[in-house]
């Protein structure tokens, strides 16, 4: 039985392929751009190329992210902070807190043994707590959003972001650069700054146990190295963290099907 998870993001949109709620069977991500609607088709698309099926061999799909209401040939869309829970878990079994953080916002999550989300806190205010963030500050620096991570970790004294507005804080970041502050002293405040914001919401609904990090972030080796700093613990990350959201989707939508077979 095969279920599909699509996660419309802000900034990326992935679609995931499980077989019986276990294996992934495809994945695949495209950027989401103004259209979130065609992203989501674009993104599908690919998923069913990459598995050579059609969309009559996906028995049920489920959305997810900001545009999860978007795409209409979905079966049933489920909010980003459910389908990043039960994701997480699937990542990691142990997973009892979750961080996610996307381009637009960003969230914290308290989940129970079985992997429903209890307790949560989002950021969706001001892009100072999320990607978009950091996009900003690598125009402002002329770098490629790709390297600003792997720079950072060769920060010796990271430079402190004291602003909350990620507008105001590009302009403290050109700022820093007059003053002759290094690139990456820079890159590490950036992604501090951030650790900062989403630590809060963390300890807000409890850090205990082990900690995932999911989102578009979990990609960033300078993200992951300030929020265990911040945290002052390791935090699991997977390769596929991206796809947490999509993961959770594809797993909720199999949930589904069955209750409506049975019904």
């Amino acid at each position: 039985m095969l279920t599909a998870g699509l996660d419309i993001g802000a900034g990326m949109t992935k679609a995931v392929l499980m077989e019986d709620a276990r294996a992934v069977t495809a994945e695949t991500a495209v950027r989401s751009g103004a259209n979130l609607g065609t992203a989501g088709a674009a993104a599908m698309d690919a998923l069913l190329a990459a598995a050579g099926l059609r969309r009559e061999d996906v028995a049920y799909l489920a959305t997810t992210g900001y545009g999860r209401y978007q795409y209409p040939s979905r079966d049933i869309q489920i909010t980003e902070v459910t389908c990043s829970g039960y994701g997480a878990r699937f990542l990691f079994p142990g997973t009892r807190c979750v961080i996610d953080i996307g381009a637009q916002s960003s969230r914290a999550m308290h989940l129970d043994e079985r992997g429903r989300v209890r307790k949560f806190k989002m950021n969706d205010r001001c892009a100072a707590g999320a990607g978009r963030f950091l996009e900003r500050v690598s125009r402002g620096l002329e770098i490629e959003v790709t390297e600003i991570g792997r720079l950072s970790l060769e920060a010796t004294d990271p430079t402190v972001i004291s602003s909350i507005c990620a507008v105001i804080a590009e302009s403290e970041v050109i700022n820093h650069v007059t003053e002759g502050r290094r690139v990456e002293d820079i890159l590490a405040g950036a992604h501090l700054s951030i650790a900062d914001r989403v630590v809060a919401l963390a300890r807000q609904v409890g850090v205990e146990d082990e900690v995932t990090l999911t989102g578009g972030l979990a990609a960033d080796a300078g993200m992951v190295r300030a929020l265990e700093t911040r945290l002052g613990r390791k935090v699991n990350v997977s390769p596929d963290a991206v796809y947490a959201g999509a993961y959770g989707a594809a797993l909720l939508g199999h949930r589904r099907l069955l209750k409506r077979q049975a019904a």
